[in-house]
């Protein structure tokens, strides 16, 4: 009998070591968030909010500046966990890619999903998307918290099934001028709310006018990459005069994305010294700031 209970004894002290050691690797392994941003939301609510219409042809949207500026406020949110990737949702005429869609699905840990457009412009299959992914990343660990922007009651589900595999979920919002534009059983299910104001969506949302946004006639030249990707260099060493290397500190751990702030000081000035406009032009606003990201580094 002594025989048995030490013997049980064993097994339980094995078991319990074996627990602290799992408890142990799980409190090693870093937090991990997605950012879930169902883009027929977006252009509609963010177009009603800063140009007063939810008609997509009637504004420009800065896609990539705000998709760094969603992930510049989730670091902040989640700020002992890191990024998976940004999933953006959105319709398209036989799920074919819009070269705006190409250029977003280019941008690091971005991961573009399409459902359908029917003919009257109505996304199709999105939400079925969202549930989807949600509930696999939920379910195989991948992640831990989601940030969900969108306002469909459809997504309900897709909340729920995250939630009950454990992840929790955090709806944002867009400040809506009159009334909601979330739907109450979505904010019930939720794990929080956020909402994103007009001064966050104004540098990346502008009408558009009668008169083009760049001269077809060809009187104001496109600067070429390597002219934008200089000026971006100079600017950083301006910053980096004006600051210090000790501001490195802020911007290294966040590579290759900048803070919202300094990402848009960095185009305004950019702008200025071009005299020219690089809204809605990814293609130069990135090699912008690969030159500002190369001239820190090497300085690092």
């Amino acid at each position: 009998m002594n025989d048995d209970l030490a013997a049980l004894a064993a097994r339980i002290d094995r078991t319990n070591e074996l627990l602290q050691r799992m408890l142990a690797e799980v409190a090693k392994t870093p937090s991990t968030h997605a950012i879930f941003v169902d883009a027929g939301y977006l252009y509609a609510a963010a177009g009603r909010l800063v140009a007063g219409t939810e008609d997509r042809r009637a504004f420009d949207l800065d896609a990539e500046g705000l998709i760094e500026g969603f992930i510049d406020r989730a670091r902040q949110v989640f700020a002992d966990s890191r990024l998976l990737r940004v999933y953006w949702y959105d319709g398209a005429r036989r799920r074919i890619h819009t070269l705006e869609q190409q250029s977003i699905a280019e941008l690091p840990d971005v991961k573009v999903r399409l459902g359908n457009l029917n003919a009257n412009n109505q996304q199709k299959g999105v939400d079925s998307l969202i549930r989807s992914d949600l509930e696999s990343l939920a379910r195989h660990r991948a992640i831990s918290d989601a940030a969900l922007l969108g306002g469909d009651e459809d997504l309900v589900s897709a909340v729920e099934a995250a939630q009950g595999y454990g992840a929790r979920v955090h709806l944002w919002g867009i400040e809506a001028p009159e009334g909601r534009n979330q739907a109450e059983p979505l904010l019930w299910e939720v794990d929080s709310q956020r909402t994103l104001d007009l001064d966050f969506f104004k540098p990346y949302v502008s009408r558009r006018t009668a008169a083009p946004v760049y001269d077809p006639a060809g009187t104001v030249n496109r600067p070429t990459r390597e002219n934008v990707r200089f000026v971006g260099a100079q600017i950083a060493a301006k910053w980096l005069a004006e600051r210090g290397r000790e501001a490195l500190v802020e911007l290294l751990p966040g590579h290759p994305y900048l803070p919202g702030s300094v990402d848009q000081d960095l185009l305004v000035e950019a702008e200025g010294m071009l005299q020219y406009s690089l809204r809605g032009q990814a293609d130069l606003r990135r090699a912008l700031r690969d030159g500002f990201w190369e001239h820190i580094q090497t300085q690092y």
